[in-house]
């Protein structure tokens, strides 16, 4: 299956180290070579990267990982396609409109009849059980919120129903975010840590990295890190359960 990478930060941070550990497991240290992607969040806008080659290859990806573009939320996908052709239009992270916000969305499973679930205003581009499942969700959210929602964080409570509801049809973790906000949840397998002071060395797990994270960072900076798969080898990764979600802001779990 694929991979998902994300990050919530309260300091626009860059991510290359994590993405340098990311990038080895799309076709090098791991199958997952049918494209990778990556959306990094900039005030109100954003920079989404994607291509359908193995991110251990990609010119495109050798360029994320060596320019470093600073963000508070990013998302990170490598793909092993199981619906779907290998294709630009298939490769992850989603992108949708909703209020006048861009929402990001990420996905690692495989979903079974997932054609069934109803869509509104919001159609699937490509051809992958992702797409559709993403935009059956947007689709939920325009129909119960006419505007933004004031209590944010009570609207992402309100759609775990609805994800409960689609990891009944197959695999369902997930990465969603609108730019100030990352919702994880967990089906079969996330994990996720916090990098705080006192900030101490990291060693990537599939490359020769190692950064001490106290030359690197500010007294007062928090980085939250969620990964399928632990990237570095010397961090305390957290592993969620099944049915675990958790939901980021600037780098705090808020609920």
């Amino acid at each position: 299956m694929c991979e998902l990478l994300g990050m919530s930060a309260n300091v626009p941070t860059d991510i290359c180290f994590s993405f340098a550990g990311l990038a080895r497991r799309g076709g090098e240290t791991g199958p997952h070579a049918d494209g990778w992607g990556v959306t990094f969040y900039d005030g109100k806008g954003c920079r989404t990267f994607k291509d359908p080659q193995p991110a251990c290859r990609s010119k495109v990806a050798e360029l994320v990982q060596n320019y470093p573009i600073h963000s508070c939320t990013v998302i990170a996908h490598i793909r092993q396609a199981n619906s779907g052709c290998i294709s630009v239009e298939n490769t992850h992270p989603f992108q949708r409109e909703l209020w006048g916000r861009q929402w990001t969305f990420a996905h690692n499973g495989q979903l079974r009849q997932y054609r069934k679930l109803r869509l509104g205003r919001f159609r699937p581009i490509g051809d992958t059980d992702s797409e559709h499942a993403f935009c059956h969700l947007m689709s939920q959210l325009a129909e119960r919120y006419r505007d933004l929602p004031k209590n944010r964080v009570a609207m992402f409570r309100r759609l775990i129903p609805l994800l409960e509801r689609l990891r009944t049809l197959g695999v369902f973790n997930i990465l969603l975010s609108d730019g100030e906000y990352l919702l994880v949840y967990c089906s079969t397998q996330l994990h996720h840590l916090t990098r705080r002071a006192p900030f101490s060395n990291a060693t990537l797990r599939d490359c020769d990295w190692r950064i001490d994270f106290a030359e690197e960072t500010r007294a007062d900076d928090v980085v939250a890190v969620v990964a399928t798969q632990p990237l570095t080898v010397d961090e305390p990764w957290i592993k969620m359960a099944p049915g675990d979600w958790a939901l980021f802001r600037y780098g705090e779990r808020v609920a």
